[in-house]
């Protein structure tokens, strides 16, 4: 029997969802409100109403062989940091390649979702939504996969800010930021010092009379740009992963503020949190500290009050003849279409498994694809939910009990109010390989690398060593993929060959060399994770039997 399954939302959420229900022999039905494909990446002049808007210039915090779909590389010939519009090229080549967007219906908004009179035993859905037009239709689905993400609803805390409402310049949120001319020779504050307040902040002080930016608790800054001139986020190896998850939680802070530090001194810039560097969400910027060091943007604390044309700052300092704030704050998210016994969102939280399932449902037919923040790309992330859920849908893999979803869920919010600042963006935060790995688990396609250690040492080390790339996620099992292996082959190729524009007869240096450095750190690592858990070795050494039981689990073959 094939099963429909309605998809909300036609971003790259949306995309990856559609593909998963066909590769799963699924009949998907997308719904995009809007008049194309693409979500958050779509530029457009005029926001629409409860959704983000990006602006003209915005380059993606991720490169592109960590944020791909996991069975379509991205043009070798496109740049590792993709301007928007790219972005949306290649998710066209995607849907064009599989032949997604005739499964997609554009200017189609749902109006709401909820279930069946006999949803406990059949888990149908019925979806009703409204055309252009006004006509409004009802269908009935077999699966829901809610994919509008988490910048839905613009941030706005007025209530914060004394004297706003009189404030004589003018202000809105960074949603409606487009482009710096009309600011020219102003004096503008922007609120907030997250990606997009960074962002903005260093473009508008190429143009502006003097930019000021506000921040309550400072942050620390990333660089694009890492090690040997690569993508930074090449550096996210499981090697690494699994370091920053044995050794003690303030020696890798300090390890890692160090050598931001380095890049420049947080404190002198003053901009150094008083939380650690992985409490907090940080924000990527190639360009800040450039800016601070040339006068043209100045950091501030929080704002006090604003006084007609005045602000005045926590400090007690003041700027007049203020023209523009800009309200980097965020974004909320809600499911107005969905019924509040179905989900129930409060502060940004929602009680779901794996940031997916409602766990008190009769019937595992509805998931949200997408909700998470992970210091990483989001694109694999919603790949492998999509993958999951719909496996989940077909009755191919199922969900724990109740109780044990409920419990999953309480651990998660615990350690997560124990780790990060209490902050709204910081209730669907997940740690990139580590979640992608929890999902993969579910899906059984989690790379086997003991074994692979055995049968091919050469792809074990790049799946090992090498960047987390989502081809490692098609290696086996369900949805295996004949060319995730030569695609890992091949990665750091895709990553030189758009930095290689002029003919340079000299030798160009081997990715493999980054290997021999990180062995060396690797070993470094090791040995200081035995020594900070040498207790706990105990535990293992005496019983190798128990431990040997443990291996053979990767290496004897699978039914």
């Amino acid at each position: 029997m094939i099963l429909w399954a309605s998809v909300v939302g036609g971003g790259s959420s949306g995309l990856a969802c559609i593909k998963s229900c066909l590769d799963e022999g699924l009949d998907p039905v997308c719904f995009e409100s809007s008049n194309d494909i693409g979500g958050l990446w779509r530029f457009k002049e005029n926001p629409e109403s409860d959704r983000a808007s990006i602006y003209h210039s915005v380059i993606i915090n991720t490169s592109k062989e960590v944020m791909c779909f996991s069975d379509f590389p991205i043009p070798a010939h496109f740049p590792n940091y993709m301007h928007n519009s790219l972005i949306m090229d290649y998710f066209r080549m995607y849907a064009d390649h599989f032949q997604l967007t005739k499964h997609v219906r554009l200017n189609t908004k749902v109006l709401q979702v909820k279930q069946r009179t006999d949803f406990s035993r059949s888990g149908q859905w019925d979806v009703e939504t409204e055309n252009k037009e006004g006509k409004r239709e009802k269908h009935i689905f077999d699966a829901v996969m809610i994919c509008i993400g988490h910048h839905c609803i613009p941030n706005l805390p007025l209530h914060d800010f004394p004297g706003i409402d009189a404030f004589t310049g003018k202000y809105f949120h960074s949603r409606d930021y487009k482009t710096p001319e009309e600011w020219r020779n102003k004096k503008v504050i922007v609120i907030g010092i997250g990606n997009s307040g960074g962002d903005i902040a260093v473009e508008l002080s190429r143009v502006t009379k003097q930019l000021y930016l506000s921040t309550r608790r400072g942050a620390w800054i990333l660089n694009r740009v890492g090690d040997n001139g690569l993508p930074l986020d090449l550096a996210f190896t499981r090697l690494a992963s699994y370091l920053q998850k044995i050794l003690p939680f303030s020696y890798t802070c300090s390890w890692f503020e160090g050598r931001l530090n380095k890049r420049f001194d947080h404190a002198l810039y003053n901009l150094k949190p008083k939380h650690r560097v992985f409490n907090q969400h940080p924000t990527l910027n190639d360009e800040l500290p450039n800016r601070i060091l040339s006068g043209t943007v100045q950091v501030k604390p929080n704002i006090r009050c604003f006084k007609g044309s005045t602000v005045e700052f926590d400090d007690g300092s003041v700027v007049k003849d203020v023209d523009l704030v800009v309200f980097a704050t965020g974004y909320r998210f809600s499911y107005p279409f969905l019924g509040s016994h179905v989900v129930s969102v409060s502060d940004n939280k929602a009680s779901l498994f794996k940031y997916m399932f409602p766990p008190e449902l009769d019937r595992p037919t509805l998931a949200f694809i997408g909700l998470v923040q992970p210091l990483g790309a989001i694109m694999p992330i919603s790949e492998l939910q999509s993958r999951w859920a719909t496996r989940v849908f077909k009755g191919c893999a199922k969900l724990p009990s109740t109780a044990a979803m409920l419990q999953d869920i309480q651990y998660k919010e615990k350690a997560m109010a124990q780790r990060y600042v209490t902050s709204s963006r910081h209730t669907i935060q997940v740690d990139f390989v580590p979640y992608m790995d929890e999902i993969a688990d579910m899906i059984g396609v989690r790379p086997k690398i003991l074994r692979m250690l055995l049968t091919e040492p050469r792809l074990a080390l790049h799946v090992l060593l090498g960047p987390c790339t989502p081809y490692q996620y098609r290696l086996n099992g369900p949805g295996k993929w004949a060319g995730a292996r030569q695609a890992i082959f091949t990665q750091w190729e895709r990553v030189t060959k758009p930095m290689q524009t002029r003919p340079d007869k000299q030798k160009q240096p081997e990715p493999m060399s980054l290997y021999r450095w990180f062995f060396l750190m690797s070993a470094a690592g090791v040995s200081l994770a035995v020594y900070f858990n040498k207790g706990k070795l105990a535990a293992v050494l005496p019983d190798p039997t128990a431990a040997l039981g443990n291996v053979k689990g990767y290496l004897m073959p699978q039914s």
